[in-house]
């Protein structure tokens, strides 16, 4: 009873708020084990449990070592349950509703040398159309600081290559328009001119941007192993994920001089505590490229 409550709210967030597969079975693992942890304490039903029972769940995860990221992860998750619950009237009152997430301490985001930057984006075969599309992808990533979710689920009228910027929806629904710079620009035309006509198949229709071998679109996890291939080709021996290119736009950018505001605009962010965070690596950055180029940085001695 208690898991179908969870897979009818998971049911209504695909349908109402679109949220991707990994969302989705993000909010069940969190919420599988409370409600296992319910049925432990003898709660048959979310409408029989209480503030009291949502506390003791957290300050479990607590004691096994759970870190404060998860709990607050959880924290959401079970607020979300019981949110839906309330709202569909399956329940009559919200034991969640005042209890607060444990703040997770910031983490200073990863960024890539520019060094290896440009390595991986030379890493594609352009002689291939699958190459093609592989350099078009990576180039556009790290040109707009796009998520991986936006780039895959880009649509040909999502560029205009002319007036050369895209428009992409965040996971909260917001539209937001983000320039294309020059190399982008240039790997997405020599893409779409020669490599996605010839990826195209027969039968299969799509207006995806970027397309598989098989002719249709493109998922997270095949651009994931893109990124391992190009990395393992360039010789780039660090973890490397999308997510470290979009990061390393955001860095790279503050580096330079841009401003934070507009940066956070381009990335999506609702908040520019989020964008500043960037602000941290940019200057580790700037001090490495200082102490290996500078004569008398003190590291050359």
């Amino acid at each position: 009873m208690m898991e179908q409550d969870v897979e009818t709210m998971l049911a209504e967030m695909a349908a109402e708020r679109r949220l991707a597969d990994n969302t989705l079975a993000s909010y069940r693992r969190d919420l599988l084990p409370y409600i296992s942890y319910l049925r432990e304490q003898g709660v048959l039903t979310l409408a029989q449990s209480t503030k009291t029972n949502v506390s003791a769940y957290l300050s479990s995860l607590s004691r096994r070592g759970r870190s404060p990221a998860t709990r607050a992860r959880a924290v959401v998750s079970i607020r979300a349950l019981y949110a839906f619950l309330v709202r569909s009237g399956r329940m009559g009152h919200d034991p969640a509703r005042f209890i607060e997430a444990p703040k997770a301490p910031r983490k200073t985001p990863r960024a890539l040398p520019v060094a290896d930057v440009e390595r991986l984006l030379a890493a594609p075969d352009t002689n291939t159309p699958s190459g093609q599309r592989d350099k078009a992808m990576l180039e556009l990533l790290y040109a707009t600081g796009l998520r991986v979710t936006e780039l895959v689920s880009l649509h040909m009228s999502d560029v205009n290559v002319a007036l050369a910027f895209l428009r992409c929806e965040g996971g909260d629904g917001q539209e937001r328009i983000v320039p294309i710079g020059g190399y982008a620009l240039q790997a997405i035309e020599a893409y779409l001119r020669e490599g996605r006509p010839r990826l195209l198949r027969p039968g299969v229709e799509t207006d995806a941007l970027f397309v598989s071998q098989r002719g249709d679109g493109m998922t997270r996890q095949a651009f994931w192993n893109i990124v391992k291939r190009c990395a393992e080709a360039a010789g780039i021996t660090a973890s490397l994920t999308p997510q470290l290119l979009r990061s390393s736009f955001a860095a790279h950018l503050l580096a330079n001089g841009a401003d934070v505001r507009a940066v956070q605009d381009m990335l999506g962010h609702a908040s520019a505590a989020s964008t500043q965070a960037y602000a941290q690596t940019a200057k580790a950055l700037m001090k490495d490229v200082y102490d290996a180029a500078h004569p008398r940085s003190g590291k050359r001695m």
